[in-house]
């Protein structure tokens, strides 16, 4: 029976940054917060302690010193741990559904970042060249803007690697479906992703009207849109 550790429930990796471990917990709690679940009736509690006790540890350096040793084989000491089921028996740190949601969170926020960057380009194309020009801002801002769309090109294709690997299609990318995904992931670990999505589409067919299964579709298929003129720039 496989063992999850504080990693495994923030879906960071062993060398993540005190940052990126307190953004993972912010962003989980988002999802995970009993008073956010209210309305659906999943009582979230137990996951939330978990998400807590995680970063309670790994966010303190003596703790989290005294964890990792323990990880590796160094002192013993008594800790908590959480188990998985035998059907996931088999899975490790980066098999967390965690890992997946936070690769299709911040690919949204990368897709986002370059929808508004190209934005202001346009508004800012519609100055006076000459203008710009004489400012000799032209060039300096058309390359900070090349370099920048090029970074978040790359980290997107990161993200996609994840998901993609994760055998998760591009429709289920949009924060809606993975948060619902996330909380039903936190039920039952033991679930395949590939069943939580057929449940997730079962979902949408009996809770969401025609015009809100119509306007998800329109928002995936804009995200699909911009997320491809992202990649246009990692070439």
């Amino acid at each position: 029976m496989s063992v999850r550790t504080y990693y495994h429930i923030l879906g960071v990796s062993r060398d993540a940054t005190l940052d990126e471990i307190t953004a993972a917990k912010n962003a989980l709690a988002k999802v995970y917060h009993p008073d956010a679940n209210m309305c659906s009736g999943v009582d979230t509690t137990a996951r939330m302690q978990e998400i807590l006790e995680a970063y309670r540890t790994l966010s303190n350096p003596q703790k989290r010193k005294e964890y990792d040793l323990e990880l590796g084989g160094g002192k013993k000491r008594v800790f908590r741990t959480y188990k998985m089921g035998e059907e996931a028996s088999n899975s490790n740190e980066s098999d967390s559904f965690v890992a997946c949601w936070n690769a299709a969170h911040k690919l949204n926020e990368a897709v986002n970042t370059s929808t508004w960057l190209l934005h202001r380009e346009s508004k800012r194309k519609s100055l006076s060249v000459k203008i710009l020009e004489k400012l000799k801002l032209r060039n300096s801002e058309e390359k900070e803007l090349q370099s920048r769309l090029g970074t978040l090109s790359l980290q997107a294709l990161q993200y996609i690697t994840i998901l993609t690997t994760a055998g998760i299609p591009m429709d289920y990318w949009n924060p809606e479906a993975m948060n619902w995904l996330l909380i039903q992931w936190g039920q039952n670990q033991a679930k395949n992703y590939q069943t939580l999505l057929a449940q997730y589409d079962v979902y949408i067919n009996q809770n969401k009207t025609n015009t809100e299964r119509m306007k998800l579709h329109t928002q995936n298929k804009q995200f699909h849109t911009r997320l491809k003129k992202l990649l246009t720039y990692a070439l």
